[in-house]
């Protein structure tokens, strides 16, 4: 029980810290510029990485030969052109993918 508490609270402390520290270093000025770069960098490239991973276990040399994949991501890509929504774009992306992937579509369709 002791553990488990003591976790909570390093856990509760140490985010309460991160949250507050950009409050205390920037309270009077201007982030600097890395920071400023980071900030509009780093969405795109964490959400590559994800698509990366995702994509990492995918057959590429055997049936289906990762189609549901690529006409997932080539959806999610127009829909996120069209409508400017990621929460949109994830969301239907998931389920297009999982409906692609559990009714086998591309095996129905190509056999």
């Amino acid at each position: 029980m002791f553990h488990m508490l003591a976790v909570i609270t390093v856990v509760a402390v140490a985010t309460f810290f991160t949250r507050a520290l950009p409050f205390v270093l920037f309270k009077s000025a201007e982030p600097p510029e890395l920071l400023s770069v980071i900030e509009k960098k780093l969405p795109p490239m964490i959400l590559l990485l994800l698509v990366l991973y995702c994509l990492k276990d995918t057959q590429w040399f055997q049936f289906p030969y990762g189609v549901p994949e690529l006409f997932t991501i080539i959806v999610i890509i127009v829909l996120h052109v069209w409508k400017r929504n990621a929460m949109l774009s994830i969301f239907a992306g998931t389920c297009l993918y999982m409906l692609l992937v559990q009714y086998d579509v591309f095996s129905n369709i190509f056999l």
